[in-house]
């Protein structure tokens, strides 16, 4: 059965929105996020309902879209596999069809990105991409917010990737192209983002295989695990592979004067960063976390207002 049409937007990667309309999602977010520092009550979704489908666990991704909700007047429900029928083989487009009759948006982090979009090919509201094997655009909304708010316009900057070639390297290949910034990934051979996406994004990302090299002259440098949620058995051979990619003291010594450090956490010191670095004058790190609540409070209000 084809899908049917809908008149909604989704958030499935940050393709979904143009140029224009990302920067003026961040500088929302650095709005709300001064609007609830100065106490202010901002509640244009009562009675509004997120439902949120964790089939991979987190921290930073619930709390956030959760408290985010609440904020704005609404309400979240968290729905892993063991509590809901998508655990026990239901069809992703029925699950699709019957949610979305009965809440006003749906998060889901999962692995397969196929998932997230048979989703929303069946759902009538929002559906917002909180993690894919494939892509994590909601981080990068929050990256995006944090360099802005401490160096202004990220255009035209270098911002440099060291470690693997994974979801997070693959939202910042297209954050380059949204954003207008180069983007150096190091990694080690073998551990390549996605070929079609890199020869997508030829005009914005190198592969440089020296660390140091990629972040030399970077205005922004970042990193992740070596081995994410899914390839722990990977672990030993990962740690082996990926040691000379660690993002230390020298590393950021290649990088601009003023270059910062970011990592979406949970994070290992003494693997892909140095302790040294991630509790640094150079890290973001902590305001990077919280600003996951402050870009998706911007892009649920974006989602669920409609357009004037």
């Amino acid at each position: 059965m084809d899908a049917k049409p809908t008149l909604c937007r989704h958030f499935l990667t940050l393709f979904d929105l143009s140029p224009l309309e990302a920067r003026t999602l961040i500088a929302r977010a650095s709005e709300l996020k001064r609007q609830l520092k100065r106490g202010e009550i901002y509640r244009p979704f009562p009675h509004r309902t997120l439902a949120m489908i964790f089939e991979k666990s987190s921290t930073r991704t619930r709390v956030s879209f959760e408290a985010g909700m609440v904020q704005l007047g609404g309400h979240a429900l968290f729905l892993s596999p063991r509590d809901t029928q998508l655990g026990r083989g239901e069809p992703i487009e029925d699950s699709a069809r019957v949610l979305s009759r009965m809440v006003d948006a749906v998060m889901i982090r999962t692995f397969k990105q196929d998932t997230v979009e048979r989703f929303a090919a069946y759902s009538s509201v929002p559906v917002i991409n909180g993690l894919t094997d494939r892509c994590h655009p909601c981080q990068l909304l929050a990256d995006m917010q944090t360099y802005h708010e401490h160096r202004g316009d990220i255009r035209g900057r270098r911002v440099a990737w060291i470690g693997d070639g994974n979801n997070m390297c693959h939202s910042f290949m297209e954050a380059a192209q949204l954003f207008d910034f180069e983007l150096r990934i190091a990694c080690p051979e073998g551990f390549e983002p996605d070929a079609a996406l890199l020869a997508a994004a030829a005009d914005h990302c190198t592969i440089i295989r020296d660390p140091a090299e990629a972040a030399a002259g970077a205005h922004l440098v970042s990193t992740d695990v070596w081995a994410s949620m899914g390839q722990e058995e990977e672990q030993a051979q990962r740690q082996a592979l990926f040691a000379p990619f660690q993002v230390n003291d020298d590393v950021m010594a290649r990088a601009a004067g003023d270059a910062l450090f970011m990592h979406c956490l949970p994070a290992h010191r003494g693997e892909e960063v140095a302790a040294s670095v991630i509790d640094g004058p150079q890290s973001v790190v902590w305001d990077e976390a919280e600003n996951r609540l402050h870009a998706q409070k911007a892009l649920l209000e974006f989602l669920l207002r409609p357009a004037s």
